[in-house]
């Protein structure tokens, strides 16, 4: 393990707990103001968050079990825990969308007299407190699905405060009190359209679909680039985790005698695209291969 790599662990981790404490924190504060105040606007704000602070648990959980070492029956370790996660986090947030809809709609049908300026001061705090945590993974949110979706929520959470505070002053010098339910709507569309992508990439790659960005028939292309490679065929691309990419293929050599020098072009060429685990089963232009190629 290279000390960038240590250091990068070390980062993510003290990233997590900070998040993790800094949003507990607020959405005690956002639920209790809320529900002395009968805002469904931080009532809502709140409840997201909720799920923000599960999520951001599960995340961290499964960054650390990544870092576990294989097992004689995980072989892999447990990196795959991290592509579950991210399924499931998409999956909470999905709920909290249903939940903030029927009590939006709810409040659009009795209307209850809210303080806007309170609503305002309360998610403006949020404003910060997600800004800065978002901030905490804003590095690392390309090269990990996991730290991805953490980044996603806290980005959607500020832009959402930042929707009821626009609310708390707009009722505070109104009194039209139907705008924080219409923000309660907002809000649910704001984390619909944030999740979906985390949804749709975490259960391509659970069920060892292609990772997004990999485009395989260029990969066979430039394998088939390397001098003394023939052909290539049966080739399988998913990934092991949110971080790491693994690849079988089977590689027809025009000349047998060059295996010594064409194997490791190949494995330095899929390295540059990103590919970790490579396994090559190298054959002959007159070997028969098995009947799974046909």
């Amino acid at each position: 393990m290279t000390h960038l790599h240590t250091h990068r662990i070390s980062s993510l981790n003290r990233a997590f707990l900070i998040g993790i404490g800094l949003n507990v924190a607020f959405v005690a504060v956002e639920f209790l103001a809320g529900l002395w105040y009968g805002s469904m606007g931080l009532l809502s704000d709140a409840g997201h968050n909720l799920s923000d602070v599960a999520s951001l648990l599960l995340a961290m959980l499964a960054f650390r079990l990544a870092q576990a070492r294989p097992r004689p029956r995980y072989t892999y370790g447990y990196k795959k825990s991290t592509i579950l996660i991210s399924l499931f986090n998409s999956l909470i947030l999905m709920l909290a969308v249903g939940f903030i809809v029927a009590e939006s709609i709810e409040r659009m049908i009795h209307p209850a007299p809210i303080p806007g300026g309170v609503i305002a001061w309360t998610a403006g705090i949020g404003v910060l407190v997600n800004g800065f945590t978002a901030w905490l993974f804003m590095k690392d949110r390309k090269r990990d699905l996991n730290v991805k979706g953490a980044y996603l929520h806290m980005v959607a959470d500020a832009l959402v405060s930042v929707g009821v505070v626009v609310s708390g002053i707009v009722i505070s010098h109104t009194g039209w009190t139907i705008v924080d339910p219409i923000v309660g709507l907002v809000v649910a569309a704001a984390i619909l359209g944030s999740v979906w992508s985390l949804m749709h990439d975490s259960l391509r790659l659970s069920l060892d679909g292609v990772p997004a960005g990999m485009d395989v028939a260029e990969i066979e292309r430039r394998m088939k680039s390397v001098e003394g490679v023939h052909s290539v065929h049966h080739v399988h691309v998913w990934a092991i985790s949110t971080t790491e990419v693994a690849l079988t293929a089977h590689v027809v050599l025009s000349d047998p005698c060059m295996l010594v020098c064409v194997k490791p072009k190949l494995k330095e060429l899929l390295a540059e695209a990103g590919i970790v685990h490579a396994t090559l089963e190298c054959e002959t232009v007159s070997e028969h291969c098995s009947g799974c190629c046909e």
